[in-house]
């Protein structure tokens, strides 16, 4: 069974704005995420986006739009000689009803680790809100929370070492 680092996407790997990051030039990558997603595959960890994207569900953005902002993602990634293993997203909002998708549910890191063939011990989700830490609980990863748009490549490199030790 293989491990992987699990990332909110906003206010984790991008700046959380305060509302729904609906155009391009808002989507801001945070200075040390790229860093952080190198030190996971340094130490052979997949990487994987799960992310709540109820704006789709409200009309603010498309799924397509949505597309752009995790290829400039991935191109930041790919520039810097690391990859994004695999992103899932909700788009679904609780005003439009409920989802099992939509953290805190556990469904995308469940999903993930079906298709992936995880070992959820060997698994850690970094998010920035109770409902990351909820939907890592309900998948039984253990998850470090984090406060929005601040620096956590030292933190991963801890929980890094607690893992593979």
């Amino acid at each position: 069974m293989q491990r992987a680092i699990f990332f909110d996407r906003d206010g984790v790997l991008n700046r959380e704005i305060g509302d729904y990051v609906c155009k391009i030039e808002d989507f801001e990558i945070l200075p040390d995420s790229v860093a952080c997603i190198q030190l996971a595959h340094a130490h052979g960890f997949k990487v994987i986006i799960v992310t709540n994207q109820g704006g789709i569900d409200k009309d603010l953005y498309s799924v397509e739009e949505l597309a752009q902002f995790h290829q400039k993602l991935i191109d930041a990634c790919t520039a810097a000689g690391t990859w994004i293993d695999d992103i899932y997203f909700c788009a679904h909002h609780p005003v439009k009803g409920k989802c099992l998708c939509r953290k805190p549910e556990g469904l995308m890191l469940e999903k993930a680790l079906a298709k992936h063939h995880l070992d959820p011990k060997q698994c850690l989700m970094i998010g920035d809100t109770d409902r990351d830490m909820k939907a890592a609980e309900s998948a039984g990863v253990k998850g470090l929370l984090i406060q929005p748009n601040t620096e956590k490549l030292r933190l991963l490199e801890n929980e890094i070492l607690q893992l593979i030790h």
